[in-house]
């Protein structure tokens, strides 16, 4: 099996310039805490060749370049760009997996290892698999180094050689070249993993303190001196974690296959310098994660039906809160829209201090559009839509009616709006559908409800309707059938119903349901048959 790895040689300082993309090329410096005494943990190479060095602190740092910008480590915002850099791998090969983290000299890289084998389909080589997959990582913002083996040890260790000659940022991809291990790609053909691995120095194994040091008192300096000692001598001298890290250096790889993962759920976060407790910082805060969200989901060929915002409160607590749309979608304007309504409608009730979104990847929602009928509204679009009608108006006021399970004429449900979808044809029907008689009653009639219904003046006698008096039907009462009584929820004083149902047709040749209702004692119009 080839395996590729793709490796961020500066997380830190990459995970800063992928949330901060105006502070490219500037001199930056990554510090484990605010204040001039606290240590760097990582600097740029602009910073670099300013004098600023890891592990000094930041007065220090300062005194040698004044312009150094220094930012305080974020937990939140490297653990997002390790996650993005897991879905560039994912974006070009269905297996994938997180290298673990490590400690010492190498403390501060991040890496992915990927399935590279049978590339040559899609990829034509994979040479043009490497370019891809680099291309990829530096669209999410996260320019890196890719090396394919047979091993995944040995590819990591390729990684890392690529890392080590450079002092400068990766060169740009037109300037790659593979095999030679010249630029940010390096290809090794199988077999020739301990030939590559022979010429290199032995720290690059990462050994432990104890080891290292024991080795450099044997004169062992590269992989090479290392595989020339006796094995059993080794074992009896340094202990059994020697065996281990022969057989890295004999590119012997023995970890398992990687999984392919199930989640679909891809979370940004940020801890912010200060509190926020107006909403117009808050918003291009949430721009920049959403941005870079919708583009770890682009690469994963995935689209968002539903983020979850969580604010993180000063002094402690947290205020979450979903934001749903109607259709799967990628438009950052209208996921946007959707955030600020949510904010709008209820904002937080203290500054905030730091921001997570998470959102679960969907598939596209494709839909094939009737020849025949008008375009129905775009998905994002109607989401948009029915989000500012649900800020206007309120929540439990938007969406589709359904039939309620009541007797009472007016009792009607309300559901979350779905767009119809039509499963069949239908033929219209031309002609008559009622009876060709303006006089009778008789025949296939089409009734239309009216709501609400409209009030209605009437005469009775003894108890029949005579004369009807509305918007609709005026005139004596020529025809009539009734009446039908409608009563229920006598138990509630608020919700009980009690109406008489008439039929009938006035002398303007009008034909409509007269309903008298018995609490509120009024007459209305609530239908008419077409």
């Amino acid at each position: 099996m080839r395996t590729a790895c793709l490796l961020i040689p500066n997380l830190p300082v990459a995970a800063e310039l992928r949330a901060h993309p105006e502070l490219i090329g500037q001199p930056l410096a990554v510090a484990t805490a605010a204040g001039p005494r606290a240590e760097l943990i990582a600097v740029s190479p602009e910073a670099a060749r300013r004098g600023a060095r890891q592990s000094t602190s930041v007065a220090h740092a300062r005194a040698v370049c004044a312009e150094l910008i220094v930012r305080i480590a974020s937990p939140a915002t490297e653990a997002a760009a390790c996650a993005a850099l897991l879905d560039a791998a994912l974006s070009v090969s269905p297996r994938a997996d997180s290298a673990p983290r490590t400690s010492g000299p190498y403390a501060s890289e991040a890496a992915v290892y990927l399935d590279a084998s049978g590339v040559d389909a899609l990829f034509h080589s994979e040479a043009g698999f490497a370019a891809a997959l680099s291309a990829r990582a530096e669209r999410l913002g996260l320019p890196g180094l890719v090396a394919i083996s047979s091993s995944r040890n040995v590819a990591h260790i390729a990684a890392r050689q690529l890392s080590n000659t450079f002092s400068s940022p990766p060169l740009p991809p037109s300037s790659s070249t593979s095999g030679s291990g010249l630029g940010r790609t390096c290809i090794i053909e199988a077999g020739e993993e301990a030939s590559f691995l022979a010429p290199l120095s032995i720290d690059i194994l990462d050994p432990d303190d104890a080891i290292a040091d024991a080795l450099t008192r044997f004169g062992v300096h590269t992989v090479r001196d290392l595989l020339r000692l006796p094995r059993r001598a080794l074992r009896t001298r340094l202990g059994p974690p020697i065996l281990k890290l022969i057989e890295l250096a004999q590119g012997c790889d023995r970890n398992t296959p990687l999984p392919v993962p199930s989640s679909t759920r891809l979370s940004e976060a940020i801890d912010l310098e200060c509190p926020l407790d107006r909403l117009e910082p808050l918003v291009f805060v949430l721009q920049g994660l959403l941005s870079r969200l919708l583009a770890r989901l682009e690469a994963r060929h995935m689209a968002c039906d539903e983020l979850t915002l969580s604010l993180g409160l000063e002094g402690g607590g947290r205020d979450t809160r979903r934001v749903g749309a109607a259709a799967p979608t990628l438009d950052l304007r209208v996921l946007m829209r959707l955030a600020c309504h949510a904010l709008e409608s209820q904002p937080p009730r203290a500054a905030i201090d730091a921001v997570t979104l998470e959102i679960d990847g969907c598939p596209y929602e494709n839909d094939q559009l009737d020849l025949f009928r008008p375009a129905g509204p775009a998905p994002a679009v109607l989401g948009q839509t029915l989000a500012e009608l649900e800020a206007l108006c309120g929540s439990d006021r938007i969406g589709s009616p359904q039939v309620a399970d009541s007797h009472d004429p007016d009792a009607f449900g309300m559901r979350p709006f779905q767009p119809p979808r039509q499963t069949s044809s239908t033929t219209p029907s031309f002609g008559p559908t009622a009876s060709s008689s303006p006089n009778s009653l008789s025949g296939n009639l089409a009734i239309r409800a009216l709501r609400p219904p409209l009030r209605a003046d009437v005469r009775v006698s003894r108890g029949i309707p005579e004369f009807v008096r509305s918007p609709i039907a005026n005139g004596h009462v020529v025809h009539l059938a009734g009446p039908w009584r409608t009563t229920g929820s006598w138990w509630s004083r608020e919700g009980r119903f009690a109406y008489d149902s008439f039929d009938i047709q006035t002398s303007d040749g009008t034909v409509s349901r007269l309903r008298l209702d018995y609490i509120q004692k009024t007459w209305h119009i609530d239908a008419i048959y077409d």
